[in-house]
């Protein structure tokens, strides 16, 4: 069983199109919480409010950051997404981190961010622009299967 992180964009259903394509394959997914509200205000809901907005968004950072670790440093392949609508601070960090961790690290984006991402890119083994190439790696990996 191969044990895939879903990181990055949460505005589009591309996790959704990774994980419908790879039906059959033998793979366990896992994703941040894609719930944008519930992400941001998850600290100050479970710890208490802040009347600042920094420690607002600091408390829901370190809340999240430990279910992001521990889906990263559980997977076996880590998928980071760069959308177009925002720049992903955060996904920049988690291919940084699955990096530093050893991960094996499949990156995607359109070719419009190769050049602003070509770091992020070197360290990844796969750059991908389709949701469809990501299940098509992962085929791959567990069966040796090429596409056509």
């Amino acid at each position: 069983m191969l044990k895939v992180y879903l990181s990055g964009e949460i505005h589009t259903d591309w996790r959704e199109e990774i994980i419908a394509g790879a039906e059959g394959l033998d793979v366990v997914f896992s994703a941040p919480v894609t719930d944008h509200a519930a992400s941001d205000d998850c600290g100050v809901a479970i710890l208490g409010g802040e009347p600042a907005k920094f420690w607002h968004d600091r408390k829901g950072a370190m809340v999240n950051a430990i279910r992001t670790r521990k889906g990263i440093a559980d997977a076996d392949v880590v998928v980071v997404r760069f959308g177009e609508k925002y720049r992903q601070w955060n996904a920049a960090f988690d291919a940084g981190y699955a990096a530093a961790l050893g991960k094996s690290l499949i990156v995607l984006h359109g070719a419009d961010h190769a050049h602003a991402l070509k770091e992020v890119d070197a360290a990844a083994l796969a750059v991908a622009e389709a949701p469809r190439q990501v299940v098509e790696i992962l085929r791959y990996v567990l069966r040796g299967d090429l596409p056509g």
